[in-house]
């Protein structure tokens, strides 16, 4: 008897090519993603040879991209995102604006209408989480003050995606798709009435029901009993969304994420359920490679060469000029243009939406699919220019230079600081989670104290309380003297930028010889190197933990034997 193996086929080939391609990638230091999508193109209808099920492809596309979703949500952080939203939240969405209005205007440029360019200038504006991780992670930058901020940027702009990826069905009517017909106000009043109704059961059942429900599996003490726990919930809240609620499965998976993340099994979680997830991002990837045709970089070369355009340099320009409206540091406005110089997960599942309401031609997915595989090969080449444009910049512009000169009033401690607090005290460098605890213990031992801190917002809301308190780079001397380093008893490091510490350091030993220096790292060898380098204390996260975890069970011993 001969059984139909399809699906097994589909997913050797997907995963077999994806491990050899991927591995390729990696070896020409490309992101692992160029090499899935390669892959996929090998065992696509385009390519002769071996052709895989598109269908069966399509619907593994589906589960990864639940998972993937369900991962945006799990890693999702209000407070991560509350911390930088002064610049996050109208950097992206204006960011967005005027990508979605190129994409529009190339679209007319090609004859194609209203429709049809939205959702061609909305996939274009969108850059992908997973690049972006993978390339700060890389530099070592994900948890620096640029790596939060532009972390936060692609928070804000998945969350517009998924508004539009809940909107676009009612609207592809009134813009020349597939819609349902009837009224454009009747057919969105039932779309946004039918997602507060699932955003208010997860809110008020989810949150409680999923967590109880994991505390119970997890009492079981099985590890694949739990695993299977969160994939389902998962894929079952993903799913039954999508037919009770009639909302997208990527939202519903979404909103998973954000529900389990409350819970404190959610690092458990993220951690038990990543080698699928990352298997079935695999496939997912694979898949889109799959509906790529290469013809198009042959038969439509300047089209292709309009699409790199708007994400290499476009989107790029706009955020940069974005951010220096706001006032941030020039290396902070171009790391955030290299970090969005790439399309990906997203603007692939706003193709194949726009092309299922009939809004988008197969063509226009075919020049994403493109855009997007250059834009992702070229990214690290992006990051790697950041230094050299910075230099170049500053020597080729007068106005950048007047720019980085010119009088910035949270960049200068305020007259109204008195000379108290400016002898003796404390010089506290970052004021994020462990900053922020530093911070109140010294308020609450009566020790002054000044914070230089890279967000701007951070050091607005500090000087409403009268905290004194500047804006900027402690590795630039000038932020330094500032807080009056070379009055300071002691220069506490506690960012967990390690990248700038040695200039900190050297600045602040320069300008008073006798300060005491206290840093924070993460692990040892990084802390053997700065103790050789800077002379100074250096505390390793781990080791404090075990440190204090070891007083607290030495003190209970003590007491129980003392009873």
């Amino acid at each position: 008897m001969q059984h139909d193996i399809s699906l097994i086929t589909t997913i050797a080939a997907a995963l077999g090519l994806g491990l050899l391609f991927g591995m390729l990638a990696v070896r020409l230091r490309l992101p692992a993603l160029v090499g899935y999508l390669a892959a996929g193109v090998i065992i696509g209808p385009a390519t002769p040879g071996f052709v895989a099920d598109v269908h069966l492809a399509s619907q593994l596309a589906e589960i990864g991209v639940m998972l993937l979703m369900f991962g945006v949500g799990l890693h999702f952080s209000l407070d991560d995102l509350l911390e930088v939203k002064g610049i996050a939240l109208p950097g992206a969405v204006l960011q967005i604006s005027v990508a979605t209005l190129l994409g529009i205007g190339l679209t007319h440029l090609w004859g194609w209408d209203l429709g049809a360019g939205l959702v061609f200038g909305l996939a274009l504006s969108v850059a992908s989480t997973v690049v972006l991780l993978r390339a700060l992670e890389d530099r070592g930058e994900l948890d620096s003050f640029n790596g939060r901020i532009a972390v936060g940027w692609l928070v804000v702009e998945d969350l517009v995606t998924v508004l539009v990826l809940v909107l676009l069905p009612a609207l592809a009517g009134p813009l020349g798709g597939k819609g349902e017909g009837g009224s454009l106000w009747l057919s969105l009043g039932k779309t946004l009435l039918q997602v507060g109704a699932f955003i208010a059961f997860m809110l008020l059942v989810g949150r409680k029901l999923f967590p109880w429900f994991l505390w119970r599996v997890a009492k079981t003490g099985s590890r694949e009993l739990f695993t299977l726990a969160v994939i389902a919930a998962a894929v079952g809240i993903a799913y039954g969304s999508s037919h009770l609620f009639g909302v997208s499965f990527a939202l519903g998976a979404f909103f998973a994420g954000m529900v389990l993340r409350e819970s404190e099994l959610s690092h458990r979680a993220a951690e038990e359920t990543l080698p699928l997830r990352d298997a079935f991002s695999v496939l997912f990837f694979v898949s889109v490679g799959m509906l790529f045709d290469p013809r198009v970089l042959v038969d439509s070369p300047l089209e292709v060469l309009g699409v790199v355009a708007i994400i290499l340099v476009g989107k790029s320009l706009a955020a940069f000029f974005l951010v220096l409206a706001l006032r941030y540091p020039l290396n902070t406005a171009i790391t955030v243009s290299a970090s969005l110089a790439q399309i990906g997960e997203f603007s692939f599942i706003l193709a194949a939406l726009g092309i299922s309401l009939g809004l988008l031609p197969e063509m226009g997915q075919n020049l994403i699919l493109a855009g997007a595989i250059i834009s992702i090969a070229l990214n690290p080449l992006m990051f790697k220019l950041v230094g050299p444009l910075q230099n170049w910049v500053l020597a080729k512009s007068d106005h950048a230079r007047k720019m980085a000169r010119s009088p910035d009033p949270l960049a200068e401690l305020p007259m109204t600081v008195t000379h108290e607090h400016l002898t003796g005290q404390v010089v506290l460098v970052g004021y994020g989670r462990v900053g922020k605890r530093i911070a109140q213990e010294l308020d609450r031992e009566g020790i002054h104290y000044v914070v230089a801190e890279q967000n701007r917002d951070i050091v607005d809301q500090l000087r409403k309380r009268d905290q004194p308190a500047v804006a900027g780079n402690a590795a630039e001397p000038a932020v330094l003297i500032q807080a009056h380093i070379a009055r300071a008893s002691m220069l506490v490091i506690a960012t967990p930028d390690t990248f700038h510490v040695r200039a900190m350091v050297e600045t602040a030993k320069a300008l008073n010889p006798g300060i005491r220096c206290v840093v924070r790292t993460h692990n040892e060898e990084e802390a053997r190197l700065l103790r050789e380098e800077t002379g100074g204390t250096v505390l390793v996260g781990e080791h404090e933990l075990a440190r204090s975890m070891t007083r607290h069970v030495l003190d209970g011993l003590a007491l129980a034997q003392a009873h």
